[in-house]
């Protein structure tokens, strides 16, 4: 391993700058490839954007960069891709910050002298020579700005290649087809990966992928894959799905695992109606806790994902007092500890969490009739 430390100016690093929109961003006259294959997406706020900048115009340091150094004599970026792609794009009037005057200003508004100054700034940047196995070693110990590197960020640089960038032309750039669909019904951000790692999780279960790491295991099979199309077409079946049995949207729904329930569930046949109006009645039933468990549980009629509320220790003291502490089912006496509280009617038939429908059952009995 070779590192070199060298100070190059800002001007020669935005020179040639192009950003295709598919993944391809070069600067330094074309020789730096900003964002290779192993690289996150761009996360940094405008905010983060506008504080590079400042830092730049105050003439205090930014954190040193990476770079690595091609066999070609090109060069591909290690650290640093947040704040180059500030910078080249504050240069090139793709944000504006605000002067002393609260005045908004693009690159091209600033005078010529406040041009130069960030123009002739130096970044301090380690140029790096060493294997692949080095490079993506040092990618995923090497953070940046405090930005940790999320699971299916490190997954990506070790199973980068075509289909990857297939997969996440379609899932995780900002704006992208998977979010412009579908956002409403997947948590998390795409330009974080968690759209990709979602849905390559529900891919691998519909695959019967049953190892522990599913995702790596489906990235490990299909990396060398020319394409995603599977994985895309596969997302659009199961979005239709939920959209088709459950019409009406709720915020609820972008927190329930779709691809799973429909990897179980897409071959049954469900009346649309009668789930939307089973959806009314459970999202005001005082009862259900958990209301995103609603969808999993007319499909599937575990009561489990609905967290059914439980009874207050003044209703479970009540229970035990009036029974004498004795177990209605096997008739022998328990302390109160030993005991659980159970619905007498249950809530699956009407029976509500209220202290005259509570009765405690010895933990053998309950857990006997929770089995049945």
């Amino acid at each position: 391993m070779k590192i070199e430390l060298h100070s190059i100016p800002i001007r020669e690093i935005v020179e040639g700058y192009s950003d295709t929109g598919e993944g391809g961003v070069t600067g330094y006259g074309g020789k730096l490839n900003i964002r290779p294959s192993f690289q996150r997406e761009f996360i940094y706020s405008e905010e983060q954007q506008r504080a590079v900048i400042s830092t730049i115009l105050k003439g205090f340091p930014l954190n040193v960069m990476y770079w690595i150094i091609n066999d070609e004599g090109s060069f591909e970026m290690l650290d640093g891709q947040q704040r180059t792609l500030s910078i080249c794009s504050y240069v090139n009037n793709g944000f504006s910050i605000t002067d002393s005057d609260n005045y908004a200003k693009h690159f091209t508004s600033l005078t010529t002298g406040r041009q130069s100054k960030i123009l002739d700034y130096e970044l301090m940047i380690y140029i790096c020579e060493g294997t692949h196995d080095e490079k993506l070693d040092w990618f995923r110990t090497i953070n940046i700005a405090g930005e940790k590197l999320t699971e299916q960020e490190q997954r990506n640089a070790i199973y980068s290649g075509t289909w990857l960038n297939n997969a996440k032309s379609y899932f995780s750039k900002r704006n992208c087809p998977a979010s412009q669909k579908a956002s409403q019904y997947m948590s998390g951000q795409s330009i974080r990966q968690e759209y990709l790692e979602t849905v390559i999780r529900w891919i691998a279960d519909r695959d019967g992928i049953t190892a522990k790491d599913s995702v790596s295991s489906y990235m490990s099979i299909h990396q060398h894959d020319d394409n995603s199309t599977d994985m895309w077409l596969y997302f659009n079946g199961v979005i239709e799905w939920v959209k088709c049995l459950f019409p009406e949207y709720r915020k609820e729904m972008q927190k329930v695992e779709w691809g799973l329930l429909w990897n179980a569930h897409h071959n049954e046949k469900f009346s649309p109606s009668e789930l939307s109006g089973r959806v009314d009645e459970l999202m005001s039933d005082y009862d259900v806790t958990r209301k995103q468990g609603i969808y999993e549980y007319l499909l599937d009629g575990e009561e489990k994902h609905l967290n059914i509320r439980k009874f207050p220790d003044r209703d479970k003291r009540t229970a035990y007092e009036r029974q004498n502490g004795i177990c209605p089912v096997c008739g022998k006496h328990f302390e109160i500890n030993q005991m659980d509280a159970d619905h007498i009617v249950a809530w699956s038939k009407g029976g509500h969490t209220l202290p005259e429908n509570c009765r405690m059952l010895c933990k053998s009995c309950n857990r006997k009739k929770s089995d049945k």
